[in-house]
């Protein structure tokens, strides 16, 4: 199985939760995956918990589709040297960053 994005979902143009839910119906999404931004030291903070809320309304909406949450420490530094590796510059990841990072959550999540 290989781990590939979707789409960034701004959320200047509409309700997160409501896309998300959209996404899982059409294509069928059997488990959803959270990064969870963990402190270099192993605990959480304030984004931490901005993610987990984040994570209890998706669950309040998609109840039927288990939801786990995945450390993503250096995740996006990870996607940027991969990124650099395969030839893009710095100025030319910036629209793909987060998309690579998202894969790199998912691919650790694979990998347990």
């Amino acid at each position: 199985m290989l781990a590939h994005p979707v789409e960034t979902i701004d959320q200047a143009k509409g309700d997160p939760i409501e896309r998300i839910a959209q996404l899982v119906a059409a294509r069928k999404i059997q488990t959803l995956v959270l990064g969870l931004p963990v402190r270099m030291d192993g605990s959480e903070g304030s984004s931490a918990a901005k993610v987990r809320a984040f994570g209890d309304l998706l669950r309040a909406r998609v109840p039927d589709v288990p939801l786990v949450f995945v450390d993503e420490t250096l995740t996006t530094s990870t996607a940027a040297t991969k990124l650099r590796e395969a030839g893009r510059k710095a100025k030319q990841q910036k629209s793909v960053i987060d998309q690579a990072a998202a894969v790199e959550i998912l691919n650790t999540w694979m990998g347990e």
